[in-house]
């Protein structure tokens, strides 16, 4: 189990944190948690979260992957983008309240410019969630972002 606070290594903040727990890393793969929890910013009426949440809890993971590799190199977490998402598939609508969702992440591809794929899965007893993330950390994350505020 990792105990550096989710909050230094990922990109968000406050109630935009989905995923509770990192559980393990290593050179290619993350595997997190989440238990599904009603009153967030997502959840549906009866406290579960829709479905296609389980994209977000992906990308959260995956940037948690990128976050513990900066803090294990001593370097600051930069921000990333996610890209886009190919073959989301899932077995349920929603994750009901009380469920303990399951996220592993499995780097595929990332060079040296900051392209990346990761295949991911969602697991929880009668749920099973897949998706190929495509994302971006550019080096200079800072300096990508003054360069294009001006770009309409």
């Amino acid at each position: 189990m990792i105990d550096w606070p989710l909050a230094e290594l990922l990109p968000h903040a406050g109630d935009m944190i989905l995923i509770e727990q990192i559980l393990s890393f290593d050179d290619e793969q993350i595997h997190t948690r989440l238990t599904v929890k009603p009153g967030g910013l997502f959840n549906r009426p009866d406290g579960s979260l829709p479905a296609w949440v389980g994209i977000e809890l992906m990308a959260q993971s995956v940037a948690a992957y990128a976050g513990c590799h900066a803090r294990a190199r001593g370097d600051a977490v930069e921000l990333g983008f996610l890209l886009g998402t190919r073959k989301f598939e899932c077995n349920v609508e929603h994750f009901p309240v009380g469920t303990e969702l399951a996220i592993h992440g499995v780097r595929s591809l990332e060079d040296d410019s900051g392209m990346g794929v990761f295949e991911c899965h969602i697991h929880a007893p009668g749920i099973h969630a897949t998706a190929r993330l495509n994302v971006y950390r550019p080096p200079q994350a800072a300096q990508y972002l003054q360069e294009t505020q001006g770009v309409e």
